[in-house]
């Protein structure tokens, strides 16, 4: 169960921190805003677990990132583009 907390927390931090990019780039001021307390939050929770992971726990921590990046990439501009409309 932790490595699903882990995985969750990392895919947490690298989408936040991938869409809060596209924010930035794009001038989006709430939107930024509202992603800074999704990176804290992920984060706290990974420095608090980490130091005691497993090899496995931490290989869950590592997958999430990349499934994270790619997820905000593509949800970016639907997101957007939906909560503009």
């Amino acid at each position: 169960m932790t490595e699903l907390a882990l995985f969750a927390s990392a895919f947490g931090t690298v989408f936040a921190l991938g869409f809060q990019q596209q924010n930035v780039v794009h001038r989006h001021f709430k939107a930024a805003a509202l992603t800074s307390f999704v990176i804290g939050a992920c984060q706290i929770y990974l420095w608090r677990t980490l130091p005691d992971s497993s090899a496995s726990e931490i290989i869950a921590t590592l997958l999430g990132g990349p499934v994270g990046i790619v997820a905000a990439m593509w949800l970016h501009p639907i997101i957007l583009k939906r909560s503009a409309a």
